[in-house]
């Protein structure tokens, strides 16, 4: 925990009285928060045009592009109103899941933070992938498989490592890149609408060759089906990941937490919806295709606006890079925060409610980095693979929060219930048609893995929570219970007689139990007459007893022996005590048997049985001449 190297990668740990100056104000938490939502403008567009592309004739397809984004705007807004309430509401901070618990059931609070879950991990793999699509593009490398699941890799583990250093450090550090791909943005959508408003932005696809292969390899329609726009508007809506990250980090912002928390959802709200319609609404005029494995839209359009070659075109490949990776960001500052709060309602290892040295969650940090590199893995880094895995748990997360939001207004009917109550009616349904539009028309490309991961997470919760209520349960001590005495039986485990198990007789005859007995394990009449000898020649005044063991195990007679001693005794413990060495280098442990472990661990699954380890340390004093061993440890 104090090794130098340990403090250059984390840094010295951090008082828990220094929690409140840990905090982050607006600028910070907007690039830690909302660097999510913002990212989704680089590949949103896109995987909009995706699925129209593959049903509707080009370039009849980008006509749907911007009629899709307005409704997915106006959802946005909606939802993003209604988070707001929900910040209010529940300054403390946990979103949907704390709103399920508590106005719906504990059940569709379990749900709602398996979706979040799995949500914040995709939201991982999907930004890292995606960031390193759009470098990829840039330099032609996306056809490289082994390169893009490399780098991604290599990121997560960037990311991982910023995070272990603190919330408000890392906030600091890729605050920069989220500013810098909004600025780049703005001037992108600034640069593509002048050209638009005097006539000089070029289409990138009019050629007639193009329009006939998307035909003839698709056999496309003239115009889009009503399952086809659903479907298209499914993947647009990922433009509405990370709008509950806020709502989830409350405790995470300067005081008054609820109103700049609500500040920066508003500010960020902004920011996506102004970029998304303004990409797609470009993109109608440009009709760029989508090359997949190669080019991104986005890349394919900033050439069209830019020129090629043109240092702003870098620039924004480069942001939209950053962005994308550090879009990971509000998944680092949500998923640890969200379980540290299911894991302090028991249905998560309790480990994971626990501060690290810099005051942020280090185990829900490392677990998320592991689950995403696996996914990365699995998919190839490939983003269309794993979009369809990601709108399921946001909408999931959406769609309780909106109807615990009702319950609240209705319960608790504070000033101007009515109004909230109506836009959160209005979120509850528009989410939870989007979700089952997610559900049925991505449902065979991979949607189907979310609907049945998150049920089994549910069940993994409750499991746990079955587990530490039946040990709360069996701990409980009743009323009145008092300490009652017991007998002791020390058993002092010995190889051969040296300064290890001297010391560790000593330590048991300090205990003054009622039984005192010392054991050895022998294979042959000689070991036997050598034990006893020393036994004699050091005038040990405590009975020895020799365990024969043909052949040479040493675990089951040692537990056959204490086996003996339980059922002579039937109320008494048993203290067993191993006698070890410790060595001056951690490798020097390599030369010598792990025995005394071995007998540790079995011992310690027995009833009424204490194991007590009792160092030697040698150390550099040591003559050459001299015993370096003790005990079962030899």
């Amino acid at each position: 925990m104090t090794s130098p190297f340990k403090r250059i990668l984390v840094g010295k740990p951090i008082a828990s009285s220094e929690e409140q100056h840990q905090r982050i104000g607006k600028p910070t938490a907007l690039a830690v928060f909302a660097s999510d939502a913002v990212s989704s403008t680089a590949y949103a567009t896109e995987e909009m045009l995706l699925v129209l592309l593959m049903g509707v004739v080009f370039p009849t397809s980008h006509s749907y592009l911007v009629p899709i984004s307005v409704a997915a705007v106006a959802l946005l807004a909606i939802v993003g109103t209604s988070y707001i309430q929900t910040i209010h509401a529940y300054p403390d901070g946990g979103g949907a899941y704390v709103v399920s618990r508590e106005n719906i059931s504990p059940l569709a609070s379990l749900i709602a933070g398996g979706s979040l879950l799995v949500d914040y991990t995709l939201t991982v793999a999907v930004s890292i992938s995606s960031g390193v699509l759009a470098i990829g593009s840039a330099f032609g490398f996306n056809d490289k498989a082994v390169l893009r699941i490399g780098l991604a890799l290599f990121f997560v583990g960037m990311m991982c490592l910023g995070n272990l250093r603190g919330l408000k450090e890392s906030g600091r550090v890729f605050a920069v890149p989220t500013y810098f791909y909004v600025s780049m943005l703005a001037l992108f959508l600034i640069a593509g609408f002048y050209k638009l408003w005097f006539g000089d932005l070029g289409e990138l696809n009019t050629s007639e060759e193009l329009a006939r292969h998307f035909a003839a390899e698709h056999e496309l329609m003239q115009s889009a089906s009503l399952f086809i726009l659903l479907r298209a508007f499914s993947s647009g809506a990922v433009v509405l990941s990370g709008v509950e990250a806020i709502s989830n980090g409350v405790p995470a912002f300067k005081k008054p937490e609820s109103r700049n928390a609500s500040q920066t959802l508003i500010m960020m709200a902004s920011i996506l919806g102004i970029g998304f319609l303004g990409i797609s609404t470009l993109a109608h005029h440009m009709l760029p295709v989508v090359d997949e494995g190669g080019e991104t839209v986005l890349s394919q359009m900033a050439r069209g606006v830019f020129g090629e070659g043109n240092p702003l075109y870098y620039g924004l490949q480069f942001g939209t890079f950053a962005i994308l990776v550090m879009a990971a960001n509000t998944a680092y500052a949500d998923f640890p925060r969200l379980s540290s709060l299911i894991a302090r309602d028991g249905y998560l290892p309790r480990q994971l409610a626990n501060r690290g040295d810099r005051l942020v969650f280090s185990n829900g940090i490392l677990i998320l980095s592991a689950m995403a590199g696996v996914l990365i893995v699995i998919f190839r880094a490939e983003v269309s693979a794993l979009i369809p895995l990601y709108a399921v748990g946001v909408f999931t997360g959406f769609s309780l929060s909106q109807f615990g939001m009702i319950r609240h207004h209705l319960r608790l009917k504070e000033p101007n219930w009515q109004r909230g109550l109506a836009i959160n009616a209005v979120g509850c349904l528009a989410t939870t048609v989007v979700l089952g539009v997610v559900v049925v028309s991505k449902f065979t490309i991979g949607a189907w893995i979310p609907v049945v991961v998150i049920p089994i997470i549910v069940m993994f919760f409750r499991r746990i929570h079955r587990h530490y209520e039946r040990i709360d349960q069996r701990m409980a001590a009743a009323p009145g219970e008092k300490v009652r005495r017991r007998t002791n039986t020390v058993v002092v485990l010995v190889g051969k007689v040296t300064k290890g198990s001297l010391t560790a007789v000593a330590y048991a005859r300090s205990l003054n139990p009622d039984r005192l007995v010392a054991v050895s394990v022998v294979s042959s009449p000689e070991e036997q007459d050598r034990i006893t000898r020393q036994w004699e020649d050091h005038q040990i005044p405590v009975e020895l007893r020799t365990l024969y063991s043909p052949y040479r195990e040493l675990s089951r007679p040692i537990l056959a022996y204490v086996d003996e001693l339980d059922a002579t005794h039937s109320d008494d413990f048993l203290t067993v005590i191993v006698p070890e060495f410790a060595l001056e280098h951690w490798w020097q442990k390599l030369l010598h048997n792990q025995s005394a472990l071995i007998l540790r661990t079995r011992l310690r699954g027995r009833p009424n049985t204490v194991v007590t380890s009792v160092p030697f340390h040698v150390g550099p004093h040591v003559g050459e001449g001299e015993i370096v061993a003790a005990g079962v440890d030899d």
